[in-house]
């Protein structure tokens, strides 16, 4: 059997999978629990400096995509960091970590950008026997206009300033969590190292606006007649997540920097992939707020039996295995060539496939032929798009089938070429031209 235990930056846990900081670890309660279901460690939800807790609405706090079989997309939140007394929280998280030493207990911090408010906090969270902290530089909404969260995550000085401080003042590892509301994640994550962060973790939430009530014209969710921006996760942004944490992955300045993985995590697939992309763990909130705590069983027991099936014995073995598979456009091989096929056996004539071509491609589907309903790709004009596999609604029924060196591409009247060659030196280029010459 597959080991799934997990150590990231000495933090130990008994499989990859943590809760992220959110309404799920708000409390002891829900951290028990999450405990007892299985999950492998958790993110306690935000903590903020000593004083009077911060204020949450008192009203809808969600917006919600749904899919058409009203499956949960994506959810936007316009709740803020922990509304509980700070002591409350340090006391409820010393205890639980007396009662689960073997699982992980990361507490997240957002303080102003202050030295002196980072110094006083650090000495509270370490007293709870914490394993780590998470640097919450990504909270989009609220806290962000207060000149915390994204605010300091789009400054890479300031990311950089906040992480030496608290490498200064705590034994304990720091992992800096990114905002994904930025051009280029990986200048705060290469501020980050330079900081001497012992791992990154990505993405925080996206800044957004769901929908909007086209009865009270407000954005949702509507609170007194008025909607605010918030954030946006689940599994719509999971593409978004898994792009930022490859760009990290295999940016020569960052490239082995820990990450743990977050973004649309569902299900054992999401979490291998993002793992094989470079994460050392994953963390897991929106499909915790829609299936529940024990949602873990199912990604644990899908991880070990994909991996035992493939003969993968632990972690290390698949982390990071897709980062050398990762490359930028222009060094894709131009001279691999594939064309659609239909299998006409499994092919139900719903004729998706020739409308998705015909009218928003390049016309190389039949829909009749002999005067009989029938779709068959045309190669002659085929460029290999794959769109309509994508629009297929058969699993399988179209698939890519990539042409052998030598044989004749009807599209282009050429052969095909066995050699790799790509953008870099393609006579099209005019930059390939200017450096021949």
């Amino acid at each position: 059997m597959a080991d799934l235990r997990n150590n990231f930056v000495g933090i130990k846990s008994p499989n990859p999978f943590w809760l992220a900081s959110a309404p799920p670890t708000d409390k002891a309660y829900n951290v028990e629990r999450a405990f007892k279901a299985g999950w492998g460690g958790v993110v306690w939800k935000t903590l903020g400096e000593e004083g009077p807790p911060v204020v949450n609405v008192n009203g809808p706090r969600y917006g919600a995509i749904w899919g058409a079989d009203r499956r949960l997309l994506g959810l936007n939140n316009i709740e803020l960091i922990t509304d509980r007394d700070l002591y409350t929280n340090l006391r409820e998280m010393k205890q639980v970590k007396m009662n689960w030493p073997d699982r992980a207990l990361i507490a997240s911090i957002m303080v102003p950008c202050e030295e002196e408010a980072w110094k006083a906090i650090l000495p509270l969270v370490e007293e709870t026997g914490a394993d780590g902290i998470e640097l919450n530089f990504g909270c989009p909404h609220g806290m962000s206009e207060r000149g915390m969260g994204s605010a300091v995550g789009q400054v890479p000085e300031y990311i950089e300033m906040v992480v030496r401080w608290c490498k200064q003042y705590t034994r304990m590892p720091v992992i800096t969590k990114l905002t994904p509301n930025i051009t280029d994640v990986r200048r705060p994550a290469r501020a980050a190292k330079a900081g001497g962060t012992d791992a990154v973790s990505l993405i925080n939430t996206i800044n957004s606006i769901v929908s909007v009530d086209l009865d009270n014209f407000a954005p949702n969710p509507t609170v007194g007649g008025k909607g605010s921006h918030g954030g946006y996760c689940g599994p719509a942004v999971k593409p978004i997540a898994l792009n930022m944490v490859a760009e990290i992955a295999r940016d020569p300045e960052t490239y082995g920097l820990p990450i743990s993985g977050i973004g649309g995590i569902t299900t054992w697939r999401d979490a291998a992939e993002f793992l094989v992309l470079g994460a050392g763990n994953v963390q897991v909130c929106t499909a915790a707020m829609t299936y529940g705590f024990k949602i873990v069983q199912e990604m644990i027991t899908g991880l070990s039996d994909w991996m035992d099936e493939k003969g993968h014995r632990s972690l290390d073995d698949i982390t990071g295995r897709a980062v050398p598979n990762v490359t930028d456009w222009q060094y894709l091989n131009l001279n691999y060539i594939a064309k659609a096929k239909i299998d006409q056996d499994a092919c139900i004539k719903c004729g998706r496939c020739y409308i998705a071509c015909e009218d928003t491609s390049h016309q190389a589907i039949t829909n009749f032929v002999d005067g009989v309903r029938h779709f068959e790709v045309m190669d002659e004009e085929c460029v290999g798009c794959n769109l309509c596999v994508s629009v297929c609604p058969v699993e399988n029924c179209i698939t890519m089938e990539q042409l052998p060196a030598g044989t004749l591409d009807k599209r282009t009247g050429r052969v095909v070429d066995p050699n790799y060659a790509n953008w870099t030196t393609h006579p099209n280029n005019p930059m390939a031209r200017q450096a021949a010459e």
